[in-house]
């Protein structure tokens, strides 16, 4: 019998159910878990190192006890998973060999068992010295696929247009904002710092952008920035700024609803405080909900496209990294109070 090496796996924990938004108390770092170097004979498995992890709003929806959603919950006493890069070390899949990178759905902890039938969005990467692994997860991963797919196929964005985004400076936004410009479009951000509002107006190239906790009337802000109305509004947040949004939309305006990551609560009982939807009748307005996860058909053009982007200099992209799997628990609660600057990702390990 070969002998087959055993190392510790570090992992991070769920501990509870959460209704609101999440604290770092309610995960943990659990030392003490061991895990062979081998994939078992048989398993149709394949064992990855962990090198990064994405930090993203959706996971919070994963942290309740809530079983109707797309994504069933994470499970109380068991490690956390999320998008992340990895590679392989050991396989018994036919389809991955040791050696390659792969980016999907992984646990948070330094090695995980993978199957790729688990429907883990796994694909391959190719190592790319002008393009830094870690934007698997961002730029070129699912928050710049939600990005894209949600300014082309939901915005049908037209040249010559107002784009409004918020939490512009964030994962997905910063790329919304960056295409919007690259269309011909006039793009206005919102953010919560003076440093994201700078990084907006000097570095991501957004024609316009302000700080929303120093405006007292966002109604009031939106029709300074647009005072002849919003043709397309990406939204990321959801409650007050939707609503003002809905007071300045132009006619046949289009808003994605991306994400809401205002909201205290995902429970039914918290909607967001709209007030202004009937606006959306008069102006006839399309607001749509999306997922990535239903244009996956358009991925290899979504990759091409914007690595090709990348590559000229017509994008940038702004990450906010953490070191250290211990650090991931508080990255993640991070999101919902904006710590994050640029799309959050954790370091397990060097390559």
């Amino acid at each position: 019998m070969e002998e087959v090496a055993v190392v510790e796996n570090k992992k991070v924990i769920l501990k509870n159910y959460v209704d609101g938004i999440p604290t770092e108390t309610d995960m943990e770092l659990k030392m003490g878990d061991t895990i062979e170097i081998k994939a078992p004979k048989g398993s149709s498995c394949f064992l990855v190192k962990n090198l990064y992890l994405s930090c993203d709003p959706y996971m919070r929806g994963r942290m309740r006890d809530f079983h109707g959603s797309y994504l069933p919950p994470f499970l109380p006493g068991q490690r956390i998973e999320g998008f992340g890069v990895a590679r392989v070390i050991d396989s018994d899949d036919p389809n991955y060999t040791p050696g390659e990178l792969i980016c999907g759905i992984t646990g948070w902890e330094e090695y995980s068992l993978l199957r790729s039938s688990n429907e883990l969005q796994l694909r391959k990467i190719q190592l790319d010295d002008a393009i830094p692994l870690s934007y698997h997860l961002g730029l070129l991963g699912m928050a710049g696929f939600t990005a894209y797919a949600g300014f082309y196929e939901i915005c049908s964005p037209k040249k010559g247009e107002s784009v409004f985004v918020s939490a512009a400076s964030g994962a997905v936004g910063q790329l919304v904002g960056q295409l919007a410009k690259l269309n011909g479009c006039y793009v206005v951000g919102s953010a919560g710092s003076k440093q994201k509002v700078d990084l907006l107006k000097n570095k991501l190239g957004f024609d316009e952008a302000f700080n929303y906790k120093e405006e007292a009337d966002l109604d009031a802000a939106l029709k300074r920035y647009f005072p002849e109305g919003i043709n397309i509004y990406f939204d990321n947040v959801g409650g007050s700024m939707l609503d003002a949004a809905l007071l300045n939309m132009k006619v046949h305006g289009r808003i994605a609803l991306c994400g809401m990551v205002s909201l205290q609560s995902l429970s039914s009982s918290s909607q967001g405080g709209i007030n202004n939807l009937y606006n959306a009748i008069p102006r006839r307005l399309r607001l749509e909900g999306f997922l990535q996860s239903d244009y996956v058909h358009i991925f290899p053009q979504f990759l091409e496209h914007v690595k090709g982007y990348y590559k000229e200099g017509k994008i940038v992209y702004i990450e906010d990294m953490s070191e250290g799997l211990e650090l991931a628990p508080a990255a993640l609660v991070g999101l919902f109070s904006g710590k994050n600057v640029g799309k959050q990702v954790v370091r397990v390990a060097n390559e």
